[in-house]
């Protein structure tokens, strides 16, 4: 008796997708870009549960904690959540495995209970690649390390133009001390400063005064956080101002003066817009922090597209051993969202080569695959035994292939090889023990072209 199936929808969670091989191969793509950038900076791969403690999460991300999947209680005594990030489980490895020091990347699967907007690349369930550097270093070098290499990760990605916009906690502070914000307001604070480049000052001031400011008070605060543009020249006006008497704010000042000197050495301050009003909103920053922000019309609306900073305290939360770590993680669901609404994901195929015959023996294109795949090169063909040629070229288009290796009785007969691109028409005959060096002579050419 036949069992009926099940009567439900039959869809993928909300905020959640499934990804078809045309944006796995530019997924893969990406990743391997990101990874070869994260490798030559020198760091080493690591991997964490992805779910962990409920305890090792909870209040670290300040207004954002609420945002944390909870599990159900598996009867084993354990609260856990699904990781937010992998900053956090970073520091609790640190901390864990007893570290002084690190520098580390992670590519792996977040989860958030937000509230999806799929076609900006938000979701619940994404990637992030992340890469820090824990550890006690000389001021400034491991985060102009970071920043260098934002630009040049970014640069690779091919993501367009773009901003590196930067602040500093510190700085921030001083500012809501000097404006006699009470200090357990600091971070709520923080909060709704940081949605001034979404919304209006006006707008923002309102929001302040709800969490317990008052309007004066916010309007101090603007002079402040207004203050945007060229990395020396913003510095150049705060080193002017009274503001230079508060000791948290003369330090994040000192710090960026050092920072941007090194970014200069390094010719990528030209990315950097030093912004007051980023303030980003994670409660474990405690120095520099940054985003990046497409600058392009077309991407209007997508947002940050990577995010990091210095957080020197999250490491001893964990443990009594403080460890500075600075690092940033890539949103790379945007950056694949942003190329695929611009049309940059096009349905590729890794597999270079399709071998067809036209009335030979199965075997010959046996063989012929086979000396491809021992020289790694991607092959296919078709399973069967004596197909149409008209039907085997149909797969190699369907499945874009560019190349097509053709064996036929006459080829067969001189020992010669066919070889067509399917895209530009070019054709080569070649000898039959000449194949392997052939062809891969034809896929670097293709590669530099």
């Amino acid at each position: 008796m036949e069992q009926q199936a099940k009567n439900y929808d039959i869809k993928v969670p909300k905020g959640t997708r499934d990804h078809e091989p045309a944006d796995m191969f530019i997924r893969e793509e990406t990743f391997a870009t990101i990874t070869k950038c994260f490798k030559r900076h020198g760091a080493v791969p690591i991997d964490t549960p992805v779910f962990e403690l409920k305890d090792v999460l909870t209040d670290k991300y300040g207004e954002d904690s609420k945002l944390i999947f909870e599990l159900a209680d598996q009867g084993e005594g354990e609260k856990l959540a699904l990781r937010y990030d992998l900053t956090v489980p970073f520091a609790r490895y640190v901390a864990t495995h007893g570290l002084k020091n690190m520098k580390r990347y992670h590519i792996g699967k977040v989860y958030r209970r937000d509230e999806p907007y799929m076609t900006r690349g938000r979701y619940r369930e994404f990637y992030q690649c992340d890469y820090d550097i824990a550890g006690t270093y000389d001021p400034m070098l491991p985060d102009a390390d970071c920043l260098k290499l934002v630009c040049e990760t970014l640069t690779e990605l091919k993501v367009g133009e773009f901003s590196v916009r930067l602040s500093h906690r510190k700085i921030l502070d001083g500012i809501f001390e000097v404006c006699e914000v009470p200090e357990n307001l600091y971070r709520t604070i923080s909060s709704a400063v940081d949605k001034l480049d979404k919304k209006t000052f006006a707008e923002v001031k309102e929001e302040m005064i709800q969490k317990g400011v008052t309007a004066s008070v916010a309007d101090k605060i603007g002079t402040y956080v207004k203050l945007a543009g060229s990395p020396l020249e913003v510095l150049a006006k705060l080193k002017e101002d009274s503001i230079m008497s508060n000791k948290s704010a003369a330090m994040g000042v000192n710090d960026l003066q050092l920072l941007f000197s090194y970014l200069g050495d390094m010719k990528c301050l030209r990315f950097i817009s030093f912004d007051l009003s980023l303030a980003r909103g994670l409660d474990y920053y405690t120095g520099v922090i940054f985003e990046a922000i497409h600058l392009s019309k077309d991407a209007e609306g997508i947002g940050s597209i990577l995010g990091g900073g210095r957080y020197d305290d999250l490491v001893g939360k964990f443990s009594s051993q403080k460890v500075p770590s600075v690092g940033f993680s890539v949103g790379v669901e945007r950056i694949l969202a942003e190329k695929k609404k611009r049309l940059l994901v096009q349905q590729v195929s890794p597999t270079r080569v399709f071998v067809a015959a036209v009335h030979v023996p199965v075997g010959e294109r046996l063989k012929v695959c086979c000396e491809l795949w021992d020289a790694d090169i991607a092959t296919e063909f078709t399973y069967e035994n004596d197909p149409r040629i008209a039907k085997q070229y149909e797969k190699a288009n369907n499945l874009n292939i560019p190349w097509v290796i053709t064996i036929g009785e006459d080829e067969l007969a001189k020992n010669i090889i066919s070889i067509k691109n399917m895209v530009t028409g070019q054709q080569e005959v070649v000898k039959r023990k000449e194949l392997g060096f052939a062809m891969k002579s034809l896929l670097r050419r293709e590669n530099k072209n």
